[in-house]
């Protein structure tokens, strides 16, 4: 994958020991001794917290949208639960996966301890202040405060570890902290409303097609040479370089010009490109072990999310389906994938889905189905809605409870 230096091998997901810092309070791998395990490693909170949060927030959502439900502070309830969706789960995953793993690419000790709870602290000030501040302006200062210290502190690590080659990842998150900015400014009625939700969907679905391009082949490769299976991902070429040009390239008119045909076109052309990178990766082998199959699924609904952008623009189906086919679907699978795969990984458990993990793939993914279909059904709108998002939500919670001694409990080997 060209400009990201993720991880190549499975083995090399988990937290490899780095170089000494003189530090006595640490460990091996960089973790402050003297705190407790939730706050050793960056993806030990905010897995947990993004879980818990997606778990709770859309029943939240479910009674505000079919009760009339009214929330104190200055969103009303849909633009709300855009808003945490997007910046306060995603955000939470978003951060939990980079400050592990930023450590693995840059050789340098990682967030933990006092640190990593300040910035806890700054994700939970922002739920709070979102959800409460009636005020739009200061509900607005207290929220940015978490992005902006998350960008400051993966570019710092990228710079410091002078990691030129993850320039791009640093790049996507400073976008998508400018995309809360703008959803907060579209909600002062500053800029066009939605600016900052698509600016904050693009960045993450570039952030998935580029790192997702990475994982997905190369934990594949690694499970096929495992079962002496000969038949291996096709290695990086000019058809990834093609999709992923042609994705960048859509998503920035979807940003810009939303409405416009060479935006359906785009889109459908960078769905297509990325189904064609997809199958080349023999994700049919994956059959069997379900926790590299969830990656294959995860890619394969952002690729279906994007043809299914193009026909939507053209006023083929309506656009809820295609959005939610990259909220619920893409990403939401996605990030279950990384967070049922890194929390086994990072703290020395087998990388094995047993029958709860699998319930949770099976959850996501149905509730992400219904919750797509439910918009071309209308004379069945509200029960898929109401049973796609039971579901989709259901599946964090289980991760949530499943998870939890795993997350909060000290590392196995």
């Amino acid at each position: 994958m060209s400009g990201v230096d993720a991880p190549a091998a499975a083995d090399r997901f988990a937290p490899r020991r780095l170089a000494k810092s003189g530090d006595r309070s640490r460990d091996g791998r960089g973790r402050v001794r003297t705190m407790p395990p939730i706050l050793h490693y960056g993806f030990r909170p905010f897995f947990f917290l993004a879980a818990v949060h997606a778990g709770l927030a859309i029943p939240a959502w479910l009674w505000l949208h079919l009760r009339g439900g009214v929330l104190p502070g200055s969103f009303a309830g849909l633009d709300w639960h855009v808003h945490e969706m997007l910046f306060g789960y995603l955000a939470a995953v978003i951060a939990g996966f980079l400050l592990t793993a930023i450590p693995n690419w840059t050789g340098r000790l990682p967030l933990s301890g006092w640190p990593l709870a300040g910035l806890v602290g700054l994700w939970l000030a922002g739920r709070a202040a979102t959800t409460l501040l009636a005020d739009p302006v200061a509900a607005m200062a207290v929220d940015l405060a978490f992005p902006s210290v998350l960008a400051l502190s993966v570019w710092r690590e990228v710079l410091a570890g002078r990691n030129w080659r993850n320039a791009p990842v640093a790049i996507i998150i400073t976008l998508f902290g400018a995309a809360n900015a703008l959803h907060h400014a579209g909600n002062l009625d500053l800029v066009p409303q939605g600016l900052g939700t698509r600016l904050a969907l693009a960045a993450v679905a570039m952030l998935i097609a580029l790192i997702g391009g990475r994982i997905v082949p190369s934990f594949t490769r690694n499970f096929l040479a495992r079962t002496g299976t000969a038949s291996l991902p096709t290695s990086f070429g000019w058809l990834d370089k093609a999709a992923l040009a042609a994705t960048g390239l859509a998503l920035s008119l979807w940003i810009a010009v939303p409405d416009e045909a060479t935006t359906a076109a785009g889109m459908a052309l960078a769905g297509a490109l990325l189904l064609a990178r997809l199958v080349r990766w023999r994700g049919h082998r994956t059959l069997g072990e379900p926790i590299v199959l969830v990656l294959h699924l995860g890619y394969l609904w952002l690729a279906a999310a994007l043809l299914l952008f193009g026909a939507s623009l053209a006023g083929f189906l309506p656009q809820s389906s295609a959005l939610h086919a990259l909220t619920a679907g893409a990403i939401g699978t996605m990030t279950l994938a990384v967070m049922t795969r890194a929390s086994l990984g990072h703290t020395g458990r087998a990388i094995v889905a047993d029958r709860s993990v699998q319930a949770i793939y099976a959850l996501v993914t149905l509730g992400a189905a219904l919750r797509v279909a439910a918009p071309l059904a209308p004379d069945l709108y509200i029960p898929l809605l109401a049973t796609g998002g039971t579901l989709w939500s259901a599946s964090f919670l289980l991760f949530a409870i499943r998870y939890a001694p795993v997350l909060w409990g000290r590392r196995a080997a």
